[in-house]
């Protein structure tokens, strides 16, 4: 295969780890014969710094004429104290908007080679875990009405959480869809005892769940779900749920896996274009350090090739490659244990290209 990907470094460690992923797809790209095109682009604070503009007009023309992409991470105290409007996640939100990408997979697995890392008890994870949450990505808090105006109680600030049918059922029916190739489990996560849009969502997902045979729905209010994840995260299979608790749950998450610095991440639409990114932040503490782990990103990689590409023993290639890695031992920094040798990002990534 002939295909383009356009890169979104970032800001903070993302050049690094997105760098790392590269390496990976080219290896892969060696092993079974395709052609993989790479083509930078600015997006979030380096791209304020060059143009004014957290999402220049270049960047969104690249991104849609490209067949998939690829994200580091934006962000930084830097950039705190600007406008709203032009803050680096304004442009994170703005390419996933101007790519219709209503869909965020969030997987958690929790290696075995690394239950030591969780913080859990080890009898809560001694069979290990491995879960996938659907956010829905474009609706919701995240993109309502918002301001400040003077309330009865003297100024105030709001934001709106609102959604449409559509856009419930069309989350809906990629969660279904996901069970069906996994367990038929799904787990509706919602605030409906006191949320309007949540009662919506709940009538919705049953309806749709309908559609798809082999497929149950469990209805949980979401700080219950917060307490099951650490109670017993094995009871999880797919979860679906609204922008913000999916943000929030899926960063959970990711700290029982052992480190953040694990969890990859795939935004996706109607068709197969995608943008995939760890779902951790740009750090920027650990820029140009060595510091950072490049899993999360180099399994976004993977799941690029998963759902946009259709490289199925690709994506299990780069899989088992980083499995293999951490059964030998090989650790960076935040997932280390005592005694262990601590590997910085590049000899983590030449690690895995070994074992591809």
């Amino acid at each position: 295969m002939n295909l383009s990907i356009a890169l979104l470094k970032g800001d903070g460690i993302g050049p690094e780890i997105v760098d790392s992923a590269v390496q990976v797809l080219q290896k892969v790209a060696e092993k079974y014969g395709h052609t993989f095109r790479f083509s930078e682009y600015l997006l979030g604070g380096i791209a304020i710094d060059e143009t004014g503009v957290p999402l220049p007009q270049e960047t969104l023309d690249g991104c849609l004429a490209a067949d998939s992409v690829l994200l580091g991470a934006v962000g930084g105290p830097k950039w705190d104290n600007l406008p709203a409007d032009i803050r680096p996640e304004k442009g994170l939100l703005g390419i996933r908007k101007a790519m219709g990408l209503y869909t965020n997979l969030r997987p958690a697995k929790l290696y075995p080679s690394l239950i030591g890392k969780c913080l859990l008890h080890p009898d809560t994870v001694k069979n290990g875990f491995d879960l996938l949450i659907v956010r829905e990505l474009t609706g919701g808090i995240y993109f309502g009405e918002r301001g400040r105006r003077n309330g009865p109680l003297g100024p105030e600030a709001y934001d709106t959480e609102a959604y449409s049918v559509m856009e419930i059922e069309r989350i809906a029916r990629v969660a279904m869809s996901a069970a069906q190739k996994r367990s038929g489990r799904v787990v509706s996560v919602d605030k409906a005892n006191v949320l309007e849009t949540s009662r919506l969502w709940r009538e919705v997902v049953h309806r749709i769940a309908e559609e798809y045979e082999g497929v149950t729905v469990e209805d949980m209010l979401v700080d219950n779900a917060a307490q099951q994840l650490v109670r017993n995260p094995s009871q999880f299979d797919v979860m679906v749920t609204t922008n913000m608790f999916g943000d929030i749950l899926s960063d959970e998450a990711s700290q029982i896996t052992g480190s953040i610095g694990m969890l990859p991440s795939a935004s996706l639409g109607d068709g197969t274009r995608g943008l995939y990114e760890p779902i951790h932040g740009s750090a920027p503490k650990y820029a140009g350090t060595g510091r950072c782990n490049p899993i999360a990103t180099i399994l976004s990689a993977g799941m690029m090739l998963r759902y946009s590409f259709s490289l199925q023993q690709e994506a299990d290639c780069i899989d088992a490659a980083i499995d293999k890695a951490l059964r030998d031992g090989c650790r960076t920094n935040d997932i280390a244990g005592p005694g262990q040798e601590v590997l910085s990002c590049s000899e983590m990534t030449q690690a895995i290209l070994e074992r591809i």
